[in-house]
């Protein structure tokens, strides 16, 4: 049988320790291996069993990726987009659809544009509600991907220097895992943004109460031959309040071949996606460009949280 997770709804990086990460890595390691011989083999273990799938907000990697790991393990999809469909136009409350739609599937992954809405969801629902990212608060099982996608090519989850760039305030993948990089010791955190895309400093007390080093810039400065990780984030023009501020800092970070010259043959550069301008095309072909394996991942590793959080054996 299964061994048990420490939570019942993935609503928050919180929610996970460190046993449920090295549990969800395992699993999404075999999904990964098994595929890449025999695509059929898992087809029956969520046989019978429904996700719904509620996207207020727009996704692609997220809902692509939720909806194929439910199908390859043999289970069934009920989709909503961007909420065009549903009863909320009609002013229907998160906590009745949360009773409704839990009557309708066995397990529901939802992505909101208002902070806290999938936990107001979640308490209503009568099966696990999965968090695909609410406003900038968080999204923990792209932070789990995340995870995957650093230990598949760096070999290893501690001892690590990552480099973190870009949107780090409204950044929800970051704040998510952030948190989980945390359980791993000896790491070094390099913060890089505008001054007004900082971290939350909370953030970073935790980090330095664990015994991690933090470093906060302004500027790439000659940080990049240090890093075994860069992990890019877009500046988000949907969490600004005007034009004007996003304007501001949007082309602050662009990572260019340039901007690499020096770095350690081992590194690894993430971006959750999309991207807009801050990483130029021509990195693509760099050999530490590593965010296009990163979002094919996702399907493998919610395999494992989907699998899991159903609580069936193989």
């Amino acid at each position: 049988m299964l061994s048990k997770l420490s939570f019942n709804h993935l609503l928050s990086a919180k929610d996970v320790q460190k046993q449920d990460i090295l549990l969800l890595l395992d699993a999404a390691a075999s999904f990964h291996e098994g595929m890449a011989s025999d695509v059929c083999q898992f087809c029956d273990l969520a046989k019978g069993k429904i996700l719904a799938s509620l996207f207020f907000e727009a996704s692609t990697r997220t809902r692509f990726s939720f909806e194929s790991a439910m199908c390859r393990l043999g289970g069934a999809v009920l989709t909503l987009e961007n909420g065009a469909s549903s009863s909320v136009k009609k002013g229907e409350t998160l906590s009745d659809m949360g009773r409704i739609v839990s009557g309708y599937a066995d397990i529901i992954v939802m992505r909101h544009p208002a902070s806290n809405s999938v936990k107001e969801f979640s308490e209503y629902s009568q099966v696990p509600v999965i968090n695909a990212g609410d406003g900038p608060m968080e999204h923990p099982s792209q932070s789990l991907v995340d995870l995957y996608s650093i230990s598949y090519f760096q070999k290893k989850l501690d001892g690590l220097s990552i480099g973190f760039v870009g949107d780090l305030k409204f950044g929800r993948t970051v704040n998510s895992l952030v948190q989980l990089l945390a359980f791993f010791p000896h790491q070094q955190f390099y913060f890089i943004s505008h001054p007004s895309l900082k971290i939350h400093p909370d953030k970073v007390k935790l980090l330095r109460d664990l015994g991690h080093r933090v470093v906060e810039l302004s500027e790439f400065g000659d940080v990049v031959p240090e890093l075994d990780v860069l992990y890019m984030t877009r500046v988000q023009a949907e969490r600004f309040e005007s034009k004007a501020l996003f304007d501001q800092v949007k082309d602050h970070f662009v990572l260019t071949e340039k901007s690499l010259l020096g770095c350690k043959p081992t590194l690894s550069i993430f971006h959750p996606l999309p991207r807009i301008n801050e990483i130029s095309i021509e990195v693509d072909q760099h050999p530490a460009a590593r965010y296009f394996d990163q979002a094919k991942f996702g399907v493998y590793v919610r395999m494992a949280v989907l699998w899991h959080m159903l609580g069936r054996a193989i």
